[in-house]
């Protein structure tokens, strides 16, 4: 899941409790909204502490102060979630993807622990929990997406039983790893919504640290290992789906395309699908591990919100990543509708475009930084083995390394589970990461 970006479901902290909690008293004096009242403006307003929130925090410190930024987030745990997909795999503990919210932070830039319940961009304000308004010059909207598993008949209570889990959610991701452990004999069942996703290469990754860690273990040939994509493909660019179909006809995993997963009854490990070329028609599986990539959609908050095109994504420039509406409203990220897939790489690469049009624009200038697509999902298709796909918004592959990417590397899996963990806490999370363009450009330049 090379997709940073951080969607929190834990419940907000409300403005003003924690006068009533004498322990709360005790938190870091860095973040302002844990020792005074929320302030009524800023002149840069941060809207979520995910992956883009927080690299934008960073990058807009450095350009109008600390004490002229805030970022407004409820949860106290930051998620560096790609990392789950080797979590559910038991290569990495959970632990490792978690920090304090306070700590990511930038020091000096106030921390609102609320979550923004209504917009008034007419009147440059938004409307926090307990009717509180805050007025802005600037805002940033990096809200992320929102898991429905829900929307799944028998979910979430289903994962209150065994041989089910999902990489997605924090509360889930171990459920993954057990299953995996506990597998005997029967269904391995993976899935993909018939929704947008962030990560999109994600539920077919555990899929094959599942093959894996059966062969490993003595179960893959007790394993019918199941793919069943609301899809009509396997990737959605080419030169990767034609390297990921091969490795699927060596392993003999079964997939099956525009399935789409409505129903679990996890007292009977049974997993009902439509088949979505075949409407009203569905299949029933019997599964000992199932994994459940959940339908996603945009927070609640952008539905029919005056910042938001028609399906609830933020409405922006697809090169600019400026509102199409109002100027000094900006979106990055998973929440945003901008034609690409949704992943951390893509959310370092827009804020370095986003950086330098907000500059313009506070300069009264026009934004020229183009924001091309760039996307990427290092493919774990082993333990120790990684497709890198790299690609732009036309589907055409933009790989960093002069070398063909679509070919299974123990380098790049190393770059994956080590070195991009790194680079996210010391550098895209501190403003200073802006994707791979140069290094792709020094990459190719020193073979000419």
């Amino acid at each position: 899941m090379s997709a940073v970006g951080a969607v929190f479901s834990c419940s907000c902290l409300r403005a003003g409790v924690w006068l009533l909690k004498p322990g709360m008293q005790k938190m870091s004096s860095i973040h302002t909204a844990a020792r005074c009242a929320v302030r009524d403006y800023y002149e840069v307003l941060v809207l979520g502490g995910g992956a883009g929130g927080i690299a934008m925090s960073a990058r807009m410190k450095r350009r109008v102060g600390a004490e002229n930024v805030a970022v407004v987030e409820p949860s106290k745990t930051h998620y560096y979630q790609p990392l789950w997909t080797l979590v559910g795999g038991g290569a990495k503990q959970l632990a490792a993807s978690a920090r304090p919210t306070r700590s990511v932070i930038p020091s000096g830039v106030e921390w609102i622990k609320s979550q923004v319940t209504a917009f008034d961009p007419d009147n440059n304000y938004v409307w926090l929990e307990n009717d509180i308004k805050v007025s802005y010059k600037y805002l940033i909207i990096a809200l992320g997406i929102s898991l429905h598993y829900e929307k799944i008949k028998g979910l979430p209570e289903g994962f209150n039983h065994p041989k089910i889990g999902s990489n997605y959610s924090a509360q889930t991701v171990e459920k993954t790893w057990r299953a995996l452990q506990d597998f005997k004999e029967g269904n391995a069942i993976f899935t993909f919504p018939n929704t947008p996703v962030k990560c999109a290469g994600a539920p077919q990754k555990i899929m094959y640290l599942a093959d894996a860690y059966l062969r490993k273990t003595g179960k893959r040939s007790k394993a019918n290992i199941i793919f069943n994509t609301s899809l009509g493909v396997i990737f959605g660019v080419k030169k990767y789906a034609d390297a990921l179909l091969e490795i699927i006809k060596d392993k003999n995993i079964v997939v099956n395309y525009k399935r789409n997963l409505i129903e679990v009854r996890a007292d009977k490990q049974e997993a009902v699908f439509e088949n979505l070329d075949k409407p009203g028609k569905t299949e029933v599986y019997q599964y000992e591990m199932l994994h459940v990539t959940p339908p996603m959609g945009p927070p609640a908050v952008l539905i029919n919100s005056p910042v938001s095109d028609a399906e609830g994504w933020v409405d922006v420039d697809k090169e600019t990543l400026q509102h199409k509406k109002y100027p000094n409203i900006f979106g990055i990220g998973d929440c945003t509708n901008l034609p690409t897939s949704k992943t951390a790489a893509a959310v370092a690469a827009q804020s370095g475009v986003l950086d330098k049009t907000i500059s313009l624009v506070m300069k009264n200038k026009l934004p020229v930084k183009k924001y091309d697509g760039y996307t990427s999902c290092p493919l774990v298709t082993a333990y120790n083995k990684v497709i890198l796909a790299e690609f732009d918004y036309n589907g055409q592959p933009l790989e960093t390394f002069p070398i063909d990417q679509s070919k299974e590397r123990r380098t790049m899996y190393h770059m994956k589970a080590d070195m991009m963990p790194v680079l996210y806490w010391n550098a895209l999370l501190k403003g200073y990461w802006g994707g791979p363009a140069p290094v792709r450009k020094l990459m190719h330049l020193s073979l000419k």
